[in-house]
């Protein structure tokens, strides 16, 4: 069964940092691109970043510079680092591959 288990999310200041973490199970990880989504209230989910599976990664304008994902093939892992925190990055974050969605992590940015 293809799962994917986000975690990290919280609450943190405008300008603060968090790190996301989606764990991967029950498909060949290393054989798959990963990517980060986000969800704003009353918003469409949008793109954040891909990582490929030779580690090529793309991010949107919005998060360009301020946010890397990463990957940890034997762990079965991928990871959002997310600094320079905006209360516009609000939203609940998703991790996806493959035709899966995890069931995405809350990320509040707000004095």
């Amino acid at each position: 069964q293809v799962q994917l288990v986000e975690s990290g999310g919280g609450l943190v200041q405008p300008g603060g940092s968090l790190r996301l973490s989606c764990a991967a199970s029950g498909f060949s990880f290393s054989n798959y691109a990963m990517r980060w989504y986000r969800q704003a209230p009353g918003k469409e989910r949008e793109h954040v970043a891909t990582i490929g599976r030779a580690g090529s990664t793309n991010y949107s304008d919005s998060v360009k510079g301020r946010f890397t994902i990463s990957r940890d093939n034997e762990k079965k892992m991928v990871f959002l680092q997310m600094t320079s925190l905006k209360p516009g990055d609000t939203a609940v974050y998703y991790c996806q591959s493959i035709n899966v969605w995890g069931q995405g992590t809350q990320v509040t940015v707000s004095s």
